[in-house]
């Protein structure tokens, strides 16, 4: 249907009601002449309206004519300061949407107290990010995350997310962090302090935490109570810092975790879960020698309450953490139970501004009979979405009987566009 015919619908629609009072007060033969005066009028109006519209419809054909018949990268737009900028079409239009979106995050840390046990440098950029993300085809999309050090470049995750498989099965294949309680799934731009809890370092092999190659599978379980997820994870067997070593290539490590969401008013929620884990270790490999048959089993618990008013929702929350984890470590001397947790409470005093406390004991995975504990305050400022300025005073006492004073200082920024990590 065209424009001139819905136009002239509407101008005959709106136009043709009369007040009945008017035409109650008029003459009989006044009212025929106005009536013929006011379709003379309709008629006027209609006319008008079909000839405007028409130019229109033909300067719009004329531009996109033009506009086909120009080359797309000689395409412009004139600004009011006589610059010509590129209007993207054609080909420049598919080469953006083809392109996967990239996004860079720094992260540097200052470091000013006393440290004997793990002391750090006064001024480090541990870790920069470089992620790209992109749909792959309807049945899939791909995210890669790159960590710059100062010392080399390393592949923190790179996975592709299959989302249309039969069963209402989500799987990931590649490199990824496992899904073991909340902590071990932060990358360092979104975790609300500066370090890791004792327990990630001591139990869960530190920053990089239980990170390898494999698959991944999850599914939600329907109910009428809650939201419920099970996810299964086959991995290589490999960690970072060891706490998973294979020696063969059948020495594969394994992680499930059930999760729970439920939503207890308009403003608060609470999410649980329970985690498993089991690989073996690197106790019995000696000079790249395996002497021993170790395995070390993990079991975890994790707990998250959010807080968030929906008329103050930028301005006012709260969010508290705890997360509890079991290791059963095997070695020459025997088997090592150990225990760790931490509980953390974090509050938005403004709409830019934010304060948390955390308190941490864990025991250490190879020497149960050892353990750290200690305790952080957190007060962090963001200028934008795009940034975090963060200090932080954190007090460790160490099984050695040594004490650590630290104030952290941590900057974070980013530029480009960088997708939302798991809730």
């Amino acid at each position: 249907m065209r424009l001139s015919s819905l136009m002239s619908g509407f101008v005959v629609a709106g136009l043709v009601s009369v007040p009945t009072s008017a035409i109650a007060q008029t003459p009989a033969g006044g009212m025929q002449e106005e009536i013929q005066q006011l379709r003379k009028d309709f008629d006027a109006l209609k006319q008008d309206y079909e000839a405007r519209l028409a130019a229109l419809e033909a300067k719009l054909t004329a531009a996109q004519s033009a506009t086909a018949a120009t080359p797309p990268a000689q395409n412009a737009v004139a600004t009011a300061e006589g610059t010509a900028l590129p209007v993207y079409s054609g080909a420049a239009l598919g080469s953006k949407i083809f392109n996967p979106d990239i996004a860079v995050i720094g992260n540097f840390l200052g470091t000013a107290g006393h440290n004997d046990v793990a002391p750090s440098p006064a001024l480090a950029i541990p870790e920069s990010e470089a992620s790209f993300q992109a749909i792959v085809d309807p049945y899939a999309r791909a995210d890669f995350f790159l960590s710059f050090g100062e010392t080399g470049v390393d592949l923190e995750e790179g996975y592709a997310t299959f989302t249309s498989l039969p069963g209402g099965l989500l799987t990931r294949v590649g490199k990824m962090r496992a899904a073991f309680g909340k902590v071990n799934l932060f990358h360092s731009h979104v975790s609300p302090w500066a370090d890791r809890p004792l327990v990630t370092e001591n139990l869960l092999g530190g920053e990089e935490g239980l990170t390898d190659a494999g698959v991944s599978v999850a599914r939600l379980i329907p109910n009428r109570w809650l939201f419920l997820e099970a996810t299964g994870q086959v991995f290589r067997g490999d960690t970072e810092a060891d706490l998973f070593k294979s020696s063969e290539p059948g020495d594969l490590s394994y992680v499930a975790h059930l999760r729970g969401y439920h939503d207890l008013s308009e403003s608060t929620n609470i999410d649980l879960g329970v985690s498993y884990s089991r690989g073996h270790n690197a106790a019995g490999i000696v000079d790249d020698t395996d002497v021993g048959r170790f395995t070390t089993g993990l079991y975890g618990i994790d707990g998250t309450v959010r807080w968030r008013p929906l008329r103050r929702s930028i301005y006012h929350s709260f969010i508290g953490r705890t997360e509890l984890v079991w290791s059963r470590r095997e070695q020459f001397d025997g088997q090592q139970n150990a225990f760790g947790y931490f509980v953390s409470a974090d509050y938005q005093l403004a709409r830019r501004w934010f304060t948390g406390i955390r308190y941490d004991r864990s025991e250490r995975a190879d020497d149960a009979t050892a353990f750290d504990r200690g305790g952080s305050l957190v007060l962090s400022f963001w200028p934008s979405e795009f940034s975090q300025v963060r200090g932080q005073y954190r007090r460790i006492r160490y099984a050695s009987d040594s004490t650590a004073n630290e104030l952290l200082f941590q900057l974070l920024f980013s530029i480009g566009a960088h997708g939302a990590h798991p809730f």
